[in-house]
């Protein structure tokens, strides 16, 4: 979770108001935040904010407007920013090439302010923050800011040879290439990883030709070069899903207006279709009406609220009623909130709102001993056993992407079936693993300068389709191990999975068998199924219970991992079955 630093003083020049350190603790909670410090020297509060679906609130302005929403009556007005004029629009016209590269761009204009310090360094953290951390590292989006007085309309967003275009980036006085930046520059050599290939890369210009940046990676420094006092500017964000951008424009843009800017728009002219029309004005009103049932709040909360409460609870909190009965409300969320998907989430904002110091406690009516199941108390034996043998344990996120689900392990052409997220806020969390390597081989990419060999493994949960039970899935524990030096080989994996049997396994209770088997995501010849049967049985009673193998070159290369890795994946589900 973000970390932030915030002037004491400029916080509260935007609450309008002073406030002690104990008061500020006190606010914190509207905001999902906890107090980390207070130094009295710098002026400089450090606050945790624990809530990765409000990236508004990681900056200075968002807490702000958070705190004036709930201590004062004056609620803000939506749209913020003036209308597009139609005898001078502002365009920003996409050229055709960018879509497979870094397809979308969103951008407004700020007038009547000039950029003090404070706003400045504010405005450069939370940059960072939704880069960095909503945005992974640049590879989903990226923020810049300009100065408009050089800049001529209609500016081009396009993609360049990266041999051949050339400026002088910021922090840099010598004019150069494109690849030269990606080779020599900071950001260039840390950043160029979110390009998949480098044949082409994106570029800002204005309509004399002047470079504006380098989208993700640096700024020119004769437009891109913002200083405390300057006025009239240009912020841009460019990314690869245009929601996501036009929610991070809309964050920044109100942030500016909290500080008393004008947000003037400008039209984005695509060659393609987009979500939201191939011409599209920013900011972008794309906040959708949520309709909530007075009775499934109160179901939920566990109290009884009348439709007043409530409203007044929301409308303190940032939304805005547009119908109201006794029944149920429409609620519009403000334009730099885009969590709202469920009628739960609009619920938690209640709550949040009125306090959960406010709900009337109530104590458990059953008590009983907690234990561990038996399907941890198995996967805690395995776990003891890998670790012993020298792995180390990781832990990953359940939600993963099609891409390190399919194309990375070599699945595009026979595509298992997956668990898909409705209403994701992005597609790399956009749908239930159903599988643990991809997540290994993840870590895996990550740790090409640590020495080798690399023991790594997981147990977790993953989810298989299964559209003949209630919930379309099912879930299932998993193990996978993965092995990675210079003469990683299938007989060496091998032995891990004889060694684990032999241990663990009563070899008169049950035995297992090797299977020839293709599999895209391994070498064939050098791959098998693992299948388990106590001795006398039938073959027909035998089980599937994983894989094991050489990962196949191509998803190695796709994953740019570059030693050979070998693996071992177990339903440890199905073995608990079978091993009671």
């Amino acid at each position: 979770m973000p970390t932030i630093l915030i002037k004491k003083m400029d916080l509260e020049t935007l609450i309008e108001k002073k406030i002690t350190i104990e008061e500020m603790e006190s606010y914190l909670p509207w905001v999902k935040g906890e107090f980390k410090g207070f130094d009295p020297k710098s002026d400089e509060l450090k606050i945790e904010l624990n809530d990765s679906n409000r990236p508004d609130l990681w900056c200075t302005e968002g807490i702000a407007r958070q705190i004036r929403l709930k201590t004062k009556t004056l609620r803000p007005k939506y749209p913020f920013y003036r209308h597009a004029s139609k005898n001078k629009p502002f365009k920003i016209i996409v050229e055709k090439g960018v879509e497979p590269v870094r397809p979308y761009i969103a951008a407004c204009r700020v007038s009547d302010f000039v950029m003090t310090e404070e706003a400045l360094a504010q405005f450069i953290q939370t940059q960072e923050k939704l880069a960095d951390v909503f945005g992974q590292k640049r590879k989903l989006l990226s923020i810049g800011i300009y100065h408009l007085e050089p800049v001529e309309f209609p500016l081009y967003y396009k993609t360049v040879n990266p041999e051949k275009a050339r400026f002088v980036p910021l922090g840099f006085e010598k004019e150069m290439t494109l690849k030269e930046i990606l080779e020599e520059h900071p950001k260039g050599k840390a950043f160029r990883n979110v390009f998949k290939n480098e044949d082409a890369v994106p570029l800002f210009v204005d309509q004399k030709g002047t470079v504006l940046s380098f989208p993700p990676i640096i700024n020119s420094r004769e437009a891109g070069e913002v200083k405390p006092g300057d006025q009239n500017l240009l912020v841009e964000v460019t990314g690869t899903d245009l929601r996501l951008v036009s929610l991070v424009l809309n964050i920044l843009a109100t942030n500016l207006y909290d500080r008393g800017a004008a947000i003037l728009p400008v039209t984005v002219s695509y060659p393609f279709k987009t979500p939201f029309g191939k011409e599209v004005s920013f900011p972008l009103e794309m906040e959708s009406p949520v309709t909530v049932q007075i009775k499934e709040i109160d179901r939920i909360l566990g109290e009884p609220f009348n439709g007043e409460k409530i409203k007044k609870a929301l409308t303190s909190y940032g939304h805005t009623i547009s119908k109201a009965s006794a029944a149920k409300l429409t609620v519009i969320p403000p334009p730099y909130r885009d969590d709202i998907i469920h009628t739960v989430d609009l619920v938690e904002d209640v709550a949040i709102s009125l306090g959960y110091d406010s709900f009337e406690p109530e104590m458990p009516k059953d008590f009983t001993r907690g234990g561990l199941s038996k399907i941890e108390t198995f996967s805690d034996t395995l776990r003891e056993y890998f670790i012993g043998a020298g792995f180390q344990e990781i832990i990953s996120n359940i939600l993963s992407s099609r891409e390190e689900l399919v194309y990375k392990m070599n699945l595009d052409g026979t595509p298992p079936p997956l668990v898909e997220i409705d209403n994701v806020m992005t597609a790399q969390f956009s749908i239930v693993r159903n599988q643990i390597l991809p997540s290994l081989l993840r870590v895996e990419a990550a740790s090409g300068k640590a020495f080798y060999p690399h023991q790594i493994f997981e147990i977790g949960e993953i989810a298989e389709k299964e559209l003949s039970l209630n919930t379309g899935s099912r879930t299932v524990v998993q193990l996978a191990l993965l092995v990675a030096h210079p003469t990683a080989s299938f007989s060496e994996i091998h032995s891990y999975l004889e060694t684990l049997f032999y241990y663990l396994f009563d070899p008169n209770v049950c035995r297992y068998e090797l299977k020839p088997v293709v599999q895209p995501s391994f070498i064939p010849g050098r791959s098998g199924e693992i299948g388990v049967h106590g001795p006398g049985k039938e073959e027909s009673s035998e089980k599937k219970v994983g894989l094991i193998g050489e990962i196949h070159p191509e998803v190695l290369e796709r994953w740019q991992i570059g030693v050979p890795c070998v693996s071992i994946t177990l339903d440890v589900t199905t073995l608990l079955t079978l091993f009671p």
